[in-house]
């Protein structure tokens, strides 16, 4: 009995050590075995996918259903560039649904109503600076309206098999039946990402749309995501990409590309507090950042 209690303090002594050594990080886990603190994270949804092998590197509620709120334009972006087949075409700026996203103070990429713009200005628009009124005038002119644009981003969902995702609208404005999962969005943008347009829109900082009467100097698009990055120390992890959501009931959220050591990561975080969205915590960024430092080779 006495050499059983005292090999089982010896046990608890060898974890308790390995334990504090993990938590100091001075010795790792095997990459299948490393464990990620999820009290760390303020998101209440979280998903880190390997792109190169689809391996889950961490989740956190990943299945459970969340409110996309802006992430929603990833989908229609998608879904838009798989419709047009020049995105050089112009096209205005619908008003009735430049009036609708106004009165319910959307964000906006800064057209007007009528404006004669691409495709091109209206898909960075859309993922650069959030426009409602840029991702309503993409369903409309490439669906002829936007309910059978958002049946559009539905059967995209189905065809992709994102069982925990639907769409009612194409700019991310909440609705109750508006929903998806960080597992499920990680999803939808790694299909994204292989399309080149996407691509080059989603890591893309900075653009200047085309000269209008209405904008003789073109308008200049920021994205949202990378531009709260310029002062981040990034040295063992560079994001390249990305796109923000923020709405009271979803929260603020993130979609990011991010590469480290030489290999693609998608990070989801999803559902981080927001008590004044005038003035927002942004603990988003700081999950998205610690999330990517976190990593191990």
């Amino acid at each position: 009995m006495k050499k059983f209690i005292k090999a089982l303090k010896f046990l608890v002594i060898v974890f308790v050590g390995l334990f504090i050594l993990i938590k100091m990080d001075i010795i790792h886990l095997p990459k299948f075995l490393k464990v990620f603190d999820n009290d760390q994270y303020a998101s209440k949804y979280i998903l880190l996918l390997d792109r190169e092998d689809n391996r889950i590197e961490f989740e956190k509620s990943s299945k459970s259903r969340a409110y996309p709120a802006s992430l929603t334009k990833i989908m229609t972006t998608i879904v838009a560039l798989e419709h047009i087949d020049d995105l050089s075409a112009t096209t205005p700026i619908d008003v009735e649904t430049y009036k609708e996203m106004v009165a319910n103070n959307a964000s906006m990429a800064g057209f007007y109503g009528r404006e004669p713009v691409t495709y091109r200005d209206l898909l960075y628009g859309t993922i650069l600076s959030s426009g409602g009124e840029a991702a309503n005038s993409l369903a409309v002119h490439v669906a002829g309206n936007v309910d059978d644009f958002v049946a559009l981003m539905n059967e995209k969902a189905a065809e992709l098999e994102l069982g925990d995702t639907h769409f009612t609208n194409p700019e991310g404005l909440h609705d109750k039946n508006q929903y998806t999962t960080a597992y499920d969005m990680a999803r939808l943008l790694d299909y994204a990402l292989d399309n080149e347009n996407f691509r080059a829109i989603f890591t893309k900082e900075t653009f200047l749309t085309t000269p209008t009467a209405d904008h003789p100097d073109g308008i200049m698009l920021k994205s949202t995501v990378l531009t709260r990055l310029n002062d981040v120390n990034q040295k063992e992890f560079n994001i390249i990409g990305g796109k923000s959501g923020t709405t009271y009931e979803a929260g603020e959220c993130w979609a990011t590309l991010g590469i480290k050591d030489g290999r693609e990561y998608i990070c989801i975080v999803m559902g981080a507090p927001l008590k004044d969205i005038s003035n927002p915590e942004r603990a988003q960024i700081a999950d998205s950042i610690k999330l990517y430092q976190q990593i191990k080779s």
